[in-house]
């Protein structure tokens, strides 16, 4: 669908302004970007072209990011109440499908009561094995370079730490993106503070049903983390899809989500940390 979008802002709960777009008619969709992703760049914008025949579909700006303002100090409760303010704006409940930290993020606003009818997660950067370090690590060091106007190395070192292979990294740094990433290198910060503001615990209490896909061809560490957070969910069902490293292609995922947001085909196996379902993507 290749619609003119409706533009819009809302107004969060701290009174920062959220910009987004609206495209379609039918159940509301709210997608939410992944760490250094905003409507200008990312996958946001060409899934939501793709869903829109059937559903209404919001894909916004981050705080921070694009064109939404921020407030501080930053809290993920704030970022919460982003989502809220949008899903009062189209109507509730929705579905919500977050990628990467931005799986968190719908994660999180769904254990602390948004109105979520569903959820599709991809890839969410949850080990639910590990144990608090307690020490200030990879968020405090990116905190450091932006501070030390070293926006360009922010950037960099986050994609190191998190695993981006090398070459997809110089990659970025070529293409005319790059003085984007760096503009909102102090974001990177929120999103590390996202993936670690929900226990392993509180999983149980998310019961909507959720699909948890991941790339076959992301390394086995981003596989087993998906396959972690299917299982820790009640509800949670695992689909495998062909794709690049920690992502997969828009015209694949879309038919996915679309069939399970509307329950057309419920995956097999599904129920609380159902095995691997759907296979790859055609």
């Amino acid at each position: 669908m290749t619609d003119t979008p409706v533009e819009g802002t809302v107004r969060s709960a701290d009174g920062t302004t959220i910009a987004y777009e609206r495209r379609g008619a039918g159940p509301t969709v709210v997608l939410v970007d992944a760490a250094g992703g905003f409507r200008e760049m990312g996958p946001m914008r060409p899934l939501a072209q793709l869903l829109a025949d059937e559903f209404t579909v919001v894909c916004y700006d981050r705080r921070g990011r694009g064109g939404s303002s921020d407030t501080a100090p930053y809290t993920v409760e704030r970022e919460v109440d982003d989502l809220r303010a949008l899903v009062d704006e189209v109507g509730g409940p929705a579905c919500l499908f977050g990628f990467s930290s931005g799986a968190v993020l719908a994660l999180v606003a769904a254990a602390r009561g948004l109105p979520v009818a569903r959820l599709a997660l991809l890839e969410p950067p949850l080990d639910l094995t590990a144990a608090p370090s307690g020490e200030p690590g990879l968020a405090t060091e990116i905190a450091d370079l932006v501070a030390a106007g070293r926006r360009g190395d922010a950037v960099a070192h986050f994609q190191a730490s998190i695993g981006v292979p090398a070459e997809m990294t110089e990659g970025m740094r070529q293409s005319p993106w790059w003085a984007a990433l760096e503009r909102l290198a102090h974001t990177l910060v929120y999103d590390l503070t996202i993936v670690d503001a929900l226990p392993a615990d509180q999983l149980a209490g998310v019961t909507v049903p959720t699909l948890v896909v991941y790339s076959e061809q992301s390394d086995e560490r981003l596989r087993r983390w998906a396959e972690g957070v299917a299982a820790a969910l009640p509800t949670g069902r695992l689909r495998g899809m062909r794709g690049d490293w920690h992502q997969v292609p828009e015209g694949d995922l879309a038919p996915a989500l679309a069939e399970f947001f509307a329950g057309r085909a419920e995956p097999a196996g599904a129920g609380g940390g159902g095995p691997v379902s759907g296979g790859a993507a055609r």
